[in-house]
């Protein structure tokens, strides 16, 4: 038997137990970027929006994906990386839609987030290509990526029905020397001018941390150039709010009444005489205050006002009573007999002396499976959320309700429920002849949330893309007057400062003397900003596609 020799071949060293360890970015430095960029990206998201109060979060929402866009990573990575970041902010964001649908709240959500994020990838595929390039390259290279963000936002307003809910620059709504670049280009200038300082953040960060410059070599021209457009921002803020107290001119005292009907009452046959005492007392009280007008909130009474004869002597009994006019959200049943009747959604001017108007204004954009059943014939199995009657039909006239103030006649354009986040709304409505906007809206179905404040801050953008006052009236919150200069004036809350309760309050409303029967460039020209924005992408794109693929550091 042989025996067993050792092997002669030198051993691997031992491992020193006191050498130092590979970090966790050293072993998985993609994983870590990742988590790092997904974290940072929902967070930021979510802060720069109502009901968080940290709008300065807007300009840096974007800078941790842009600055991972410079430095190349795997488009699958990326792209699941900053679309399952918006996804989940963005469900998060509209967390209040629970209050009425989980199922649509978890299909919602990731959808918005989903189309909002599509701009990272474009951010992906244009930002390294923009590495070493002349100044005039990149520079044209991030007005074409701020341009792309206006698009997708402007699509927002229309495809799919339209959902264009909390666009950037309504994380601005508490903040009006950004805003009134709006009476200008629409809100997109303002969220064209965020998403350009997001980039010329990003790309400062990556000049000085990653590119090796030194000296003057380290400046940033993308951030001078963001810093350039915000200081145009700031200064027509200056422009336009010198010496404005001089121009003031007087609306009336506004009475805003919330009834803050509960909604599983609300459409109860049982529940209506209740309702209506509600009504009664609200409005009564409203009328002590001796006010110019009146407001009840969309959809009020438990009957149609036109269409049942009970309720529109109701509500002219209640004018006559306080000796005030009234502008009021309910009902119209047209063509009473089947099969033929038709409802609408609709505001209705109540005069103390004559009554009831004629005219009314009848909802132009409904609310999907809240006010109709898209695609019917397909999708009719499914129910509307509010049980009542049919499908809602759509008006089709923008002119407004004319109301006689003691000041003299005012034009006040509705605009019901969520119309006001729709800017061609709130534009089609102001060149009609528009004195002054009216939202009236029932914000109980999603809860006492952020709902009611994400609303108003598009009703804010709405006041400065016309410069119009805007009054909006909640069933329970939020109520308030906003000026043309997107100021909020005045907001209803009770004694312990929420603004979610039933009550009244009386405002005196004024007017800028300066923008009576006068249009904004953006009401005169519409859209304009975003065909020039679609240029730039165009031409951004047309730039840097010659070029040869950048290779990513997956494939290096």
């Amino acid at each position: 038997m042989n025996p067993i020799v050792p092997d002669a071949s030198p051993s691997s060293p031992a491992p020193d137990p006191y050498a130092p360890q590979p970090t966790l970015w050293e072993r998985h430095p993609d994983a870590v970027a990742a988590g790092t960029v997904f974290f940072l990206t929902a967070l930021l998201a979510v802060l720069s929006f109502p009901p968080f109060k940290m709008p300065e979060f807007a300009y840096a929402m974007l800078v941790p994906a842009i600055f991972w866009a410079y430095r190349r990573p795997s488009f699958r990575l990326y792209a699941w990386t900053v679309l399952g970041a918006q996804a989940v902010a963005w469900t998060i964001i509209l967390g209040w839609l629970h209050h009425v649908t989980w199922l649509g709240l978890f299909l919602l959500g990731p959808i918005v987030g989903v189309w909002i994020g599509s701009w990272f990838l474009a951010a992906w595929w244009a930002l390294p290509r923009l590495i070493g390039r002349p100044t005039p390259v990149r520079l044209l290279g991030i007005l074409g990526l701020g341009g792309a963000w206006v698009v997708i936002e402007w699509t927002r307003t229309w495809l799919l029905g339209g959902f264009p809910w909390l666009p950037l620059a309504a994380s601005q709504w508490e903040r009006a020397s950004i805003l009134q670049i709006a009476a200008y280009t629409g809100a997109y200038g303002v969220s064209f001018v965020l998403v350009m300082m997001n980039l010329g953040f990003g790309a400062y960060a990556h000049r000085l941390f990653c590119e090796g410059e030194t000296g003057l070599r380290k400046r940033s021209q993308e951030f001078f150039l963001a810093m350039f457009l915000l200081l145009v921002c700031l200064t027509v803020h200056v422009q336009e709010s010198f010496n404005r107290l001089r121009f003031t001119v007087p609306v009336g005292r506004i009475a805003f009444v919330q009834p803050y009907i509960p909604q599983e009452v609300k459409w109860d046959p049982a529940k209506g005489p209740g309702i209506l005492a509600v009504l009664e007392q609200t409005t009564l009280a409203a009328g002590r205050t001796l006010p110019d007008l009146i407001l009840w909130p969309e959809a009020t009474t438990p009957w149609a006002v036109r269409g049942d004869a009970n309720a529109r002597a109701f509500v002219e009994s209640l004018a006559q009573r306080t000796h005030a006019p009234m502008l009021l959200g309910s009902i119209a049943i047209e063509n009473t007999r089947a099969p033929d009747e038709t409802w609408f959604n609709g505001v209705f001017a109540v005069d103390p002396v004559t009554g009831l108007q004629t005219a009314y204004y009848a909802k132009r954009h409904l609310v999907p499976f809240g006010e109709y059943v898209p695609l019917r014939p397909v999708l009719g199995w499914l129910s509307k959320v509010v049980p009542i009657g049919d499908d809602f039909a759509r008006g089709r006239d923008a002119s407004p309700l004319v109301v006689a103030l003691r000041s003299g006649a005012l034009a006040f354009g509705p605009l019901v429920c969520y119309e006001d986040i729709y800017p061609q709304l709130a534009r089609t409505s102001t060149l009609a002849g528009s004195d002054v906007l009216v939202v009236q809206t029932n914000n109980a179905w999603f809860g006492e949330g952020g709902a009611a404040y994400q609303h108003a801050a598009n009703s804010v953008l709405r006041a400065v893309e016309t410069r119009r006052p805007v009054l909006r009236c909640g069933n329970g919150g939020w109520s308030g007057w906003i000026d043309e200069f997107g100021s909020v004036r005045a907001t209803l809350t009770n004694d312990e400062g929420s603004i979610y309760f039933r009550g009244t309050r009386t405002l005196v409303v004024t007017r800028d003397a300066r923008w009576i029967n006068r249009l904004t460039f953006y009401v005169e020209h519409g859209d304009w900003f975003v065909a020039v924005s679609a240029a730039l992408v165009l031409f951004g794109f047309l730039l840097l596609r010659p070029h040869s693929p950048v290779v990513t550091t997956n494939e290096r």
